[in-house]
């Protein structure tokens, strides 16, 4: 038998990824990068940042985000940061099938960049 978590558990570990997004002063971030790690644009996330947990998942606040590209290449991963600055969450960007689905991961400098949406889900 596999471990599973309750539904109240999973909802309790979801909450405490905005907890620890939204903990601090300043502003939560997401940095989008490219393969080599070059940040191509950093967006700030609404205080709270995501929703209240539902069946073990949150879902980002504010959405659409906007910013411009600092940078241009190929959206490959984002960094999510706390609004104390510390690391969160990071995964990949892509247009399907990636942590973070974005409309177009092919990034010019100065571009204005869409996030549409963002879910994180508590293993079951």
């Amino acid at each position: 038998m596999a471990l599973t978590h309750a539904t109240a558990t999973r909802n309790a570990l979801a909450d405490q990824i905005t907890a620890k997004v939204d903990t601090g002063t300043g502003t939560a971030t997401i940095k989008i990068k490219d393969g080599g790690g070059t940040v191509l644009v950093t967006l700030n996330l609404p205080n709270p940042s995501f929703g209240a947990a539902s069946n073990g998942k949150i879902t980002l606040n504010g959405v659409p985000i906007t910013a411009n590209a600092t940078a241009g290449g190929t959206a490959a991963t984002f960094e999510l940061y706390a609004r104390d600055g510390s690391l969160v969450l990071s995964g990949s960007v892509g247009t399907s099938g990636a942590d973070m689905t974005v409309d177009n991961t092919n990034i010019a400098n100065g571009q204005e960049f869409k996030l549409n949406s963002m879910t994180w889900t508590a293993p079951q």
